[in-house]
């Protein structure tokens, strides 16, 4: 057994800007993993089936292998890793999560507009009709024909906007002022940035701008409109201060606020039509049911399932922030249980201190812990189904298994039986239902 201090140099190559260091990092916790050498929690029902990585933004700078490395170690049940605009990541954490044995789910979010609460904040508070949106279970970062042409306008909106959030920011912040393409771009693998490159490219142009700490304090004492004990104290913790910096100048309210309109983002149905034709799950992104598009949950979850979404998501940490936090969460998981709709849960990583993982066990989400996991167990199943074409919304799926409530049971079924390698192992999968459930339950492992 490898010790973990010898595992050191191999866990910072995991974090390397070079893909192929990284590709070689892998490779050989793989190998030690295979002949059992690697320190590893055992096997239990965590799992984060919702982690931004460094393509878009991740609060620890974990990239792809990173995180199916701590997922590893640490025992998951399953991990799936997710990023703003792009599919940058998919094929890396995929290979990764494969090397490694692991079941894993691969995604993407963005924001979209939904013409039927055009009057009403959803999840992304203070823009009404906006909402937050999610495809999950890609079974690859390659994008079909059909659907290129939407991706790179994803892509491209997406740069746009935050270029121009840029340029007014500047304004606010002068005399700090960043060049997009030599301040912000090298701290992405791919270009995509987002709101957070920014406040962290901003607080370290701020640090070459003024070398004196008292004149750096006084600078964001003004222009955050804090005082300059205050400004001082910010100086001393990053996190707090890339925080003050997003809410003062990018969020509603701040200089570089760009107010969206119904045609800033995606239709739903255009996004949802681009998750399907990929061969993933239009899932719907839970904020904490306090808003008034989230407040009848009933006709939020009707709306988006006629729009084709199959999954929900939600970020348990932040729904526990008081009593009525939590009888909304409550509430919205038994709304889906009611409609046989898998509940997905994950911690997002996409700002530090966020946690790595959620404590399913602990109150008040263990009564909710079969439902997190038969959630989990349907999306890896999806997963490894997807590479025949078989996925949670393939023709296949809706012919053999058109009601939710089996369809759950058999991608459950999947996805707790089987891994990537002992699916591979399965030379020959028929098209009925029944003969594939005899393999699985013939199948020892």
């Amino acid at each position: 057994m490898i010790s973990r201090e010898e595992l050191k140099p191999l866990e910072q190559e995991l974090n390397s800007p070079d893909r192929a260091i990284r590709r070689n990092a892998l490779a050989e916790i793989a190998s030690l993993w295979r002949n059992r050498q690697l320190p590893a929690d055992p096997p239990g029902l965590l799992h984060n089936l919702h982690c931004h990585t460094c393509y878009s933004y991740n609060g620890y700078g974990f990239t792809p292998a990173q995180i199916a490395y701590l997922a590893r170690k640490s025992g998951w049940l399953a991990a799936g890793i997710i990023d703003f605009d792009v599919l940058d990541a998919v094929d890396e954490f995929r290979s990764c999560a494969e090397q490694l044995d692991m079941n894993y789910s691969c995604g993407i979010e963005t924001r979209v507009f939904v013409r039927e609460l055009a009057d009403a904040a959803i999840n992304s508070p203070g823009e009404p009709g906006i909402a937050y949106h999610l495809g999950l279970g890609f079974p690859t970062g390659t994008i079909p024909p059909c659907a290129k042409e939407f991706a790179n306008k994803l892509r491209a909106t997406a740069g746009a906007r935050v270029r121009k959030m840029v340029e007014l920011v500047n304004a606010a912040l002068d005399p700090v002022r960043l060049d997009f393409d030599h301040d912000v771009l090298p701290l992405t693998p791919a270009g995509n940035a987002t709101e957070r490159h920014l406040c962290r490219a901003y607080r370290e142009k701020a640090e070459k701008q003024f070398s004196d700490r008292e004149a750096r304090a006084e600078f964001w004492a003004g222009k955050l409109k804090i005082s300059t004990d205050d400004g001082a104290k910010l100086l001393d913790d990053p996190v707090k201060l890339e925080a003050k910096i997003r809410s003062v100048t990018m969020k509603q309210g701040g200089a570089g606020y760009i107010a969206p309109t119904p045609t800033s983002f995606p239709a739903l149905e255009e996004f949802n039509q681009f998750i399907i034709s990929c061969g993933a799950i239009p899932t719907i992104a839970w904020l904490h049911g306090l808003s008034a598009g989230e407040a009848d949950v009933d006709r939020l979850l009707d709306l988006h399932m006629e729009k084709g979404a199959a999954m929900l998501n939600l970020i348990p940490d932040r729904n526990l922030g008081s009593a009525r936090c939590i009888a909304e969460l409550d509430r919205v998981i038994a709304a889906c249980n009611e409609r046989d709709l898998p509940v997905i849960i994950g911690t997002e990583m996409n700002a530090p201190g966020q946690k790595l993982v959620d404590d399913i066990n602990a109150e008040p989400l263990r009564k909710h812990v079969a439902t997190f996991v038969h959630g989990a167990r349907i999306l890896a199943g999806h997963t490894l189904f997807s590479k025949l074409g078989r996925g949670y919304l393939s023709d296949w799926a809706q012919q053999e298994l058109p009601g939710r409530l089996k369809r759950n049971a058999f991608y459950a079924q999947l996805g707790e039986r089987f891994t990537p390698a002992r699916f591979e192992n399965v030379s020959d999968w028929p098209e009925e239902v029944g003969k594939i459930r005899m393999i699985i339950d013939s199948t020892n492992f």
